[in-house]
């Protein structure tokens, strides 16, 4: 079961989002520390988890500017 779904990130304002993928960075290189001291983790998968939500989340960012931006251009075009 993911972590975020898209719905719910899509649901989240920009502030938000920013501070969930904060979050996210710092509990995946807390895990990353862990493995690298040679430790071990409790979950595994955790980290690929983490990896494909925080991807999610910069897609969706990514995907609402551009759309800003195009709506300008067509502006100046015009």
């Amino acid at each position: 079961m993911p972590i975020l779904r898209v719905k719910e990130i899509r649901d989240m304002s920009t502030e938000e989002r920013m501070e969930k993928l904060d979050e996210l960075k710092t509990e995946l290189l807390r895990l990353k520390t862990m493995v690298k001291a040679g430790g071990t983790v409790e979950n595994p998968a955790r980290m690929k988890e983490l990896r494909k939500v925080i991807a999610r989340i910069l897609t969706i960012e990514n995907e609402q500017k551009p759309g800003a931006e195009k709506e300008k251009t067509k502006e100046k075009k015009e």
